[in-house]
């Protein structure tokens, strides 16, 4: 095996296990780093629903106080209002979702579905739980949700969901008297839900992963052909011809010019000690002859 061919059999394998090694190593953080970014929306879109529901309850509610005595005004309820301003959203970013799932809601548009209603029976189940993060496959990608519980805490809730004798007769005759009631102080009755693509950031970093290899992989190249310039200018082709003119030499060829070294590195002192071997040599086999 020529010197070459070992050098560059450990040159691939240090490469190709760098390679693996940036691979793994970028792959995982470019995906960490995707999953970071949708859930930063998720989290900004929940943010914005609380802020919606918090603005409706200070600001809003207080100013139609008088009305809804004798009107039901469903742009008073937190729940309804940030539904509406984020299905706005939704309108525009149709992959962007938030709900309010209740497993047994007033609106029939804020029913739990299956998924919907796991999460909401996990809250009920450990009171200590205040969010839950997960994926979840879709028709239209990998989603990312962000959930929190829905509990009743505000005594006040419980005069439209009691019963339907004391809700409303304006919220009766809006959404019926079949849903949205038998409600209890303190239980968890829904969930607010978030769901956000992560195909777009996930895609993005597919693509930085792809750019990132194939840089990667140039700089590997370019400094594998660089290398092989420079041991065969440096160390092959002043070792070779060492190599024939020493085979020339120890066959009692003299003919051979003398090695030109002139650099100091390894290969000149290399060859100064095979010039005076060779005249040492010369000198010996003449005195012999003699």
């Amino acid at each position: 095996m020529g010197l070459r061919l070992k050098f560059n059999l450990v040159l691939l394998l240090v490469f190709g296990a760098g390679m693996a090694v940036s691979a793994y190593v970028s792959h995982r953080l470019l995906d960490e780093s995707a999953k970071q970014e949708t859930l930063r929306s998720a989290g900004l879109m929940m943010e914005a629903a609380l802020s919606v529901r918090g603005y409706t309850v200070a600001q809003v509610k207080p100013l139609l106080t008088a009305q809804l005595e004798t009107t039901f005004l469903p742009q008073t309820v937190p729940a309804y209002a940030a539904t509406e301003v984020l299905n706005k959203l939704h309108g525009k970013y149709p992959d962007f979702r938030y709900k309010e799932a209740t497993l047994n809601p007033t609106n029939p548009r804020d029913r739990a579905v299956d998924w919907e209603s796991d999460i909401v029976q996990k809250f009920r189940g450990d009171g200590s739980v205040s969010e839950l993060v997960g994926e979840r496959d879709t028709p239209t990608g990998r989603m990312l949700y962000i959930a929190r519980p829905i509990t009743i805490t505000d005594p006040a809730c419980l005069a439209c969901h009691s019963v339907p004798a004391a809700a409303p007769a304006s919220m009766i005759k809006i959404y019926g008297n079949s849903n949205g009631f038998g409600w209890k102080h303190m239980e968890t009755i829904g969930a607010q839900v978030v769901s956000v693509p992560m195909s777009v950031p996930l895609a993005n970093a597919e693509r930085t992963f792809a750019t990132f290899m194939i840089s990667l992989g140039s700089v590997f190249l370019a400094t594998f052909v660089v290398l092989n310039l420079m041991l065969s200018l440096l160390i092959i082709q002043p070792i070779s011809k060492m190599s024939a003119a020493a085979d020339k030499v120890s066959t009692g060829d003299f003919d051979v010019p003398e090695f030109p070294a002139r650099a100091g590195d390894e290969i000149g002192v290399l060859a100064n000690s095979f010039n005076r071997m060779r005249r040492s040599l010369q000198k010996a086999i003449k005195l012999i002859e003699s």
